[in-house]
């Protein structure tokens, strides 16, 4: 198994308060991790702190992205390497139309990388074949920004993004906030088509109703900035019955 992302001794502050506290994860190419854990537990900071998010401080240990040093990256730079994080409220940018996004983003990394530009023709055919393997309407590309969108078209806005940028790994934080049933199913649906064995995922969510949908390979319970027990896809379903509580000792 290839590390894609290796996590050790991770210390994070924000504003002088610690919120994690020597954090260790490795994510393996093809692997999807699921990280669940109570509100407060440093879930949405190790993400936010991996993506790159301005307003935390590293004190201590180290992120490795295929062996580089993450955290001597910009945010531009994580995300041409491979990095992508759907963030738990996707945000709104009006005047800017979705399918104009899609293509100024996609270019800037493919430009980070070396690699050609995609004119408008053959972008709008790109697009069109993932969005219908997606089964997002055209429509919702020539709207704004997230503008108006429901929760569930969000997050296939963000699904969508994924499947052009073709992500090496993927940060899925608490996708499922906000979303009824059928629209969570929609969401799942569009990320368990992104699984592939080159792609890791890690999911991070409260509660156990996403993972019937997106089945993880591993489960692993945050608490107050650590990760306290790791186990397979049954963890979660424990979690169900008995809480976080049985954690609160472990961690402190």
């Amino acid at each position: 198994m290839t590390a894609l992302l290796e996590v050790k001794g991770l210390k994070v502050q924000v504003e002088d308060n610690e919120i994690l506290h020597g954090l260790d994860l490795t994510v393996n190419q093809g692997e999807v991790h699921a990280i669940m854990g109570p509100n407060g537990s440093g879930k949405s900071t190790l993400s936010h702190v991996i993506a790159g998010k301005p307003g935390y401080e590293v004190t201590g240990g180290e992120i490795l992205f295929k062996g580089e040093d993450l955290l001597e990256m910009d945010p531009n730079e994580r995300s041409a390497k491979g990095v992508f994080l759907a963030f738990q409220y996707p945000v709104e940018i009006p005047g800017v139309t979705t399918m104009t996004f899609l293509r100024t983003a996609l270019n800037a990394q493919r430009k980070a990388r070396g690699e050609s530009e995609f004119l408008v023709p053959d972008f709008l055919k790109k697009v069109r074949t993932v969005a219908d393997s997606l089964s997002i309407p055209m429509d919702m590309l020539k709207r704004g920004v997230n503008v108006g969108f429901s929760g569930g078209e969000k997050k296939r806005n963000e699904i969508l993004q994924m499947a052009l940028f073709q992500p090496s790994l993927c940060i899925l934080d608490e996708m499922d906030s906000g979303l009824d049933i059928d629209a969570l199913r929609v969401a799942a649906d569009g990320v368990n088509a992104l699984r592939s064995s080159e792609r890791a995922m890690v999911v991070i969510t409260h509660y156990q109703r996403l993972l019937n949908y997106i089945v993880p390979d591993f489960v692993h319970v945050m608490s107050k900035g650590r990760v306290v027990k790791s186990g397979g896809k049954e963890l979660a379903l424990e979690l169900e019955k008995s809480g976080y509580a049985q954690f609160e000792d472990k961690a402190a």
